[in-house]
């Protein structure tokens, strides 16, 4: 793959984004020392040494007031993490069921991501501006890019998203959906802390996992129940019934095991939300990691024609 370009005087470095005062700055040293959010879930270390919850909910299809009476379950259940993205068309649902809940914005981890007709710089920015008027909010708390389309022209993306960073609009970015050869090539061009990437059992994505971990990254996988398929399963069936639990359980719970890994299921049944959060208390034994480790098959279900694999 061709090393793209570093982004031109033309581009990124033209794009005017506010910076905040300093002592508000997204990845301060104090407010990185002193958080204390989300201390009663597990929670994965970013390398600004904020935290960010290791289990989620993934709202992608979910809606109006499907996608409301989600997150408003989620957040009884003490869910705290939600994930949309430009894309879902569901970022002002996201926004209306956080407003109108009791939950401090402070006390929420919002994640959304760049649309693929979005990456050049000043579209951005105009792009980020209008997901926060739609979530009713004056940051995300991670912004990730969500497909290298147009890849010869990265630098040019990062760099603005580090701009937003920098202006406090994001606290976090990353990216999504990334092979190993672009991710090394992007973390040079921006502060990034996290990939998102489909993972389950069946696509296990043993490299890229070991690339975030020995950068520090967090690693977010996305359809973690393969679609519905590790109901399916009989390795995975006979796991659950020894911990009394489904095979979404034993997923679940498989991969909050992994470093530095998160999860956002996606659900549309609040019963299974609270299955997903107690799933956080499993703890499976060596002989189950190691039949799951088998089930890796590099069964990928999300392949678009723009996919970089």
């Amino acid at each position: 793959m061709t090393r793209p370009p570093a982004p031109s005087p033309s581009s990124a470095s033209h794009v005017v984004v506010g910076e905040g005062e300093s002592h508000q700055h997204p990845l301060g040293g104090d407010a990185a020392n002193s958080d204390t959010r989300f201390a009663d879930q597990r929670t994965v270390e970013l390398l600004s040494g904020r935290r960010m919850p290791a289990l989620g909910l993934g709202t992608w299809q979910l809606e109006g007031e499907d996608c409301r009476r989600m997150v408003s379950a989620a957040f009884d259940l003490g869910i705290r993490h939600l994930d949309t993205a430009q894309a879902y068309g569901n970022e002002a649902d996201v926004g209306a069921a956080v407003a109108a809940s009791a939950v401090d914005r402070d006390d929420v981890f919002i994640t959304t991501k760049i649309g693929n007709d979005r990456h050049e710089p000043g579209p951005l920015v105009e792009s980020v501006r209008a997901s926060l008027d739609r979530l009713q909010t004056d940051h995300v708390d991670l912004l990730l890019m969500h497909w290298p389309v147009e890849f010869e022209r990265v630098g040019a993306t990062l760099s603005a998203l580090a701009q937003v960073q920098a202006s406090g609009m994001a606290h976090h970015i990353g990216v999504s959906n990334f092979t190993i050869e672009q991710l090394d090539q992007a973390a040079e061009f921006a502060p990034l802390e996290v990939l998102q990437c489909e993972c389950h059992p069946f696509l296990q994505q043993r490299e890229l996992r070991d690339w975030c971990e020995s950068r520090s990254w967090a690693f977010t996988a996305y359809s973690p129940l393969a679609r519905g398929d590790v109901m399916d399963d009989d390795v995975l069936a006979d796991i659950a019934n020894k911990h009394s639990t489904s095979a979404a359980g034993v997923t679940v719970a498989w991969l909050l095991s992994l470093p530095r890994v998160t999860t956002i299921p996606k659900t549309t049944d609040p019963d299974h939300l609270a299955d997903n959060l107690a799933a956080a208390k499993i703890e499976l034994d060596h002989d189950d990691l190691d039949r799951i480790a088998a089930l890796d098959e590099g069964r990928r279900l999300v392949d678009p024609e723009h996919a970089p694999w």
